[in-house]
């Protein structure tokens, strides 16, 4: 009995010095995984947040922005994309606790967001955007500047004027094509937008028009005058993509609590007052049935419209 104590407290005994020599072996060997930014060399300190400030005002941001805003080292805000009719730098001041440092095109377009990405690589910056912060390819090359430079980068979305646009009208948004800008006839006059319009009718689709904003000159292309320079395209192209006959769609002001929704055929809308901006404007296609009494019962489309629909 004796001599089977000794065995069994000679074999307990090797196996704590075999425990002891796996731990000690374990410690040499353990190392922590890398972060992706260490294997490519490169510190990740910074990080850029890209913050949508919706359409309208400075109310329209999110409880989730207004934190991210108010942990910021650094708070920067463009506004030359889009125009929020009703924005107030100082109300959005007050709200934060944050000025924000105003970025102009030359910043961000012919200097690459340089003053954005130097404080972003040490710190927490926030860069404010009218609209959805992505829908601008300007925003868009500046988040991968960032991440190139291993600098984290997150989105805060905002209400953006493509869901609004089409969310006012009533038509339904899986039924749209490629959506196009109409840009100020200052130089030239450019037959895209009709070519678009025109790709976009072959195939049934609506078409979504961007009107074209110089904020920095405070001119605004409003429905009106972009729907006079389709006209004239016609006059020259005359394929039929728009003429008096065709059926549109102008929405002004989105986002506000007196938006302008007004649907009808062209050669009505050329005349309607669709008042302050920003404006936006909608190419109808093929309608189904419930987009035609939508266009008339919310966009005060006229009665014989139905006849057009499926």
């Amino acid at each position: 009995m004796i001599r089977v104590l000794e065995a069994f407290s000679s074999n307990v005994e090797r196996m704590a010095k075999c425990n002891k020599c796996l731990c000690a072996r374990s410690k040499q060997s353990f190392k922590p995984q890398p972060f992706i930014s260490e294997v490519k060399g490169e510190e990740s300190l910074g990080e850029l947040v890209f913050i949508g400030l919706g359409l309208h005002d400075h109310l329209g941001i999110s409880l989730r922005a207004l934190e991210e805003i108010k942990s910021a080292d650094y708070v920067f805000i463009e506004l030359y994309t889009s125009f929020l009719p009703a924005f107030s730098m100082e109300k959005l001041t007050e709200l934060t606790g944050k000025k924000p440092r105003s970025l102009v095109r030359k910043d961000l377009e012919e200097k690459n967001g340089e003053a954005v990405l130097e404080v972003a690589e040490a710190g927490k910056a926030v860069l404010l955007v009218p609209g959805d912060p992505l829908i601008a390819t300007t925003h868009v090359a500046l988040r991968i500047a960032a991440e190139k430079r291993a600098i984290r980068t997150r989105v805060v979305h905002g209400a953006s004027i493509v869901s609004a646009a089409i969310g006012l009208s009533g038509l339904h948004n899986y039924k749209f094509g490629r959506s196009v800008t109409i840009p100020f006839p200052d130089d030239t006059v450019s037959f895209t937008p009709y070519e678009v319009i025109a790709q976009n009718k072959k195939l049934g689709l609506h078409t979504l028009c961007f009107l074209d904003i110089k904020t920095e000159e405070r001119r605004y292309l409003t429905i009106n005058d972009a729907l006079k320079q389709l006209a004239k395209i016609e006059t020259q192209k005359k394929d039929g993509v728009v003429t008096e006959g065709s059926v549109a769609v102008g929405v002004a002001r989105a986002g506000s609590n007196n938006p302008a929704v007004k649907a009808g055929f062209v050669k009505e809308l050329l005349n309607f007052d669709f008042g302050e901006p920003p404006h936006t404007l909608l190419f109808v296609g093929k309608l189904h049935f419930m987009e035609a009494e939508a266009l008339i019962t919310l966009a005060g489309a006229p009665e014989k419209l139905r006849r057009l629909s499926e």
